[in-house]
């Protein structure tokens, strides 16, 4: 491949998926003039309303509207149920249809990363890019950040159920915490979104539409990349498919996925990169044996506790709901403010399951909606829920190519509750759940337990678990980051025995953040940039040889 006719068109530098990280990378990488992007991205660009109003969410999360609507293998743990993976398929990626909500984790995540034999990746490395991406409209030094281009703001749906959530918060004996990205993420409140005056802020509205006049950075939606191509061990272009035809890009400095922890992987492995005898059973010639690239997935399994209401105030479907709805959508039109504002999970909180935790061990989201198996199942009338979640499982699980054709999905196993560890801590968060949703100012406003309110022993919730539980939309892990034998990349991205590539999204985290991992997918891409462009000024060792003066 190293015939530069044989390609279509060349870059300095190719990215693969334009979701969170890789929207992030390629509109800091495109600030540089002299560097030239192109961004390849599966899916279309929804600048529409069905992209900017934050409840259009619903509409595709649950469906295969941009939206690659994976299911995990049968899980043994779950009674051999297929879990539910849904990731979106447009620029901004799953930042265009997830809950919005900002998280970035706890200190301990990132300082357990640098102490796995990652260094620059503690605590105090990695806040500068938080807060270098964030434009926060409560917040401010010395935490936060006010001039970035990721907006997060606090929720417009002025929802009063807000209030119900935090007082029985406040009633079952837990400290009230107004930020969570604060001095501690412990407690109970609202979430901070990802939203700009009202309308949804995916990555790709804050990092991409506004620099696509820029003549170096090339955005071409509908592309779907089938390998990277290599010279040698070097990576020097992209195989893809636009409108039917087969295209190919080189990359004159690198190639980065940033297809995300599925699809990352996916993508190395048909290019010939992972576990040797893996590759071979599917006919796919080895080009660089790391058995790494796949391994290491994890997720926050997640019990969702549905509780009927007939409070207007939450969404269902009846007279009263359809008529409030009408409302909102006059409300939304001349404020960009109310109902149609909602990320569903408004509230939420980061619990210690036991006292025996020294940190949170769970995260709550309270939904002003009852939700059913994702919104896939709908019915009559209103309800509530909450979700519980695992923040840090023992479970590891891994994703193998089920065909070696790109547009197959590839097999995605969480092994959740592969650890008996979780199950046990699931259980204590459902018990101190179960505790926060019947206190009194939150109780008056559901009228009964749509599913388990049976469930009291540990035999029961156990068993009411195996049956429930599922995806929260969190996977991470499977290009880990570090420098053991199962590591796929460097502490600076750098796939391990190769050149010129680069995995730059939440795959490449080598342990599962404590929260939604939106926010840190964009402060990996961030750092990334900034790792490149000083990779880019750095002079080759030809060049050092040629400026030394000869004897």
């Amino acid at each position: 491949m190293t015939d530069s006719q044989r390609f279509d068109e060349t870059h300095d530098v190719i990215v693969i998926g334009a979701g969170s990280s890789g929207s992030a990378l390629a509109g800091r990488l495109s600030e540089d003039a002299g560097t030239s992007v192109l961004v390849l991205e599966a899916g279309a660009d929804v600048n529409n309303w069905l992209g900017n109003v934050p409840t259009a969410a619903v509409l595709m999360v649950p469906t295969k509207l941009h939206n690659y609507a994976f299911e995990t293998v049968p899980q043994p743990g779950l009674n051999g149920r297929r879990g539910y993976v849904p990731r979106g398929k447009m620029l901004g990626g799953s930042s265009g249809i997830n809950a919005m909500v900002y998280i970035r984790g706890q200190r301990e995540d990132y300082d357990d990363w640098a102490a796995q034999g990652n260094p620059g990746w503690g605590w105090n490395d990695v806040l500068p890019y938080f807060i270098k991406s964030e434009c926060n409209d409560s917040f401010g030094a010395p935490l936060h950040g006010q001039a970035g281009p990721l907006k997060v703001s606090r929720l417009r749906s002025d929802n009063p159920l807000q209030n119900a959530w935090v007082a029985a918060g406040r009633e079952a004996g837990h400290a009230i915490n107004a930020d969570f990205n604060g001095d501690t993420q412990e407690g109970i409140g609202i979430y901070q979104v990802t939203q700009d005056r009202g309308e949804r802020c995916n990555a790709a509205r804050a990092y991409l539409r506004p620099h696509l006049h820029r003549p170096n950075l090339r955005v071409t939606p509908h592309a779907q990349v089938q390998r990277i191509l290599f010279d040698g061990r070097r990576a020097v272009g992209v195989e893809f498919t636009v409108g039917g035809q087969v295209r190919r890009a080189q990359a004159r400095r690198e190639v980065v996925l940033a297809a995300g922890a599925i699809q990352s992987p996916q993508l190395l492995m048909l290019s010939g990169v992972g576990d040797a005898a893996q590759l071979q059973q599917h006919g796919i010639e080895v080009r660089h044996h790391l058995p790494g690239v796949g391994a290491n997935l994890q997720d926050h399994p997640d019990f969702v506790f549905g509780l009927r209401s007939k409070s207007l105030d939450s969404f269902g479907v009846s007279l009263g709901g359809g008529w409030a709805f009408w409302r909102a959508m006059r409300r939304y039109r001349a404020e960009r403010r109310g109902m149609l504002t909602s990320n569903f999970a408004e509230g939420g909180g980061f619990l210690r399951s036991s006292a025996q935790q020294d940190r949170p061990d769970v995260q709550l989201h309270f939904v002003v909606a009852a939700v059913e198996d994702h919104a896939r199942k709908l019915g009559l009338g209103h309800g509530l829920s909450c979700h519980v979640c695992l923040l840090r499982p023992k479970s590891r699980g891994t994703l193998t190519l089920a065909s070696r054709h790109a547009a197959d999905a590839p097999d995605i196993d969480p092994a959740f509750f592969q650890h008996p560890d979780d199950l046990a801590q699931m259980v204590d968060g459902f018990k101190r759940t179960r505790e926060l949703l019947n206190q009194p100012s939150l109780r008056r406003h559901w009228t009964r337990e749509m599913w388990g309110a049976d469930a009291h022993t540990d035999a029961d919730i156990e068993a009411l678990l195996r049956q429930r539980v599922d995806t929260i939309y969190h996977p991470v892990g499977t290009c880990k980051m570090g420098a053991d034998a199962m590591a796929v990349v460097d502490a600076e991205l750098r796939v391990h025995g190769l050149e010129g590539l680069r995995v730059v999204d939440a795959s490449i985290m080598p342990t599962l953040i404590s929260g939604n991992t939106n926010a840190p997918a964009m402060m990996i891409a961030e750092k990334a940039a900034e790792m490149m462009q000083s990779a880019a000024r750095r002079p080759t060792v030809a060049e050092v040889r040629q400026a030394v003066p000869q004897a």
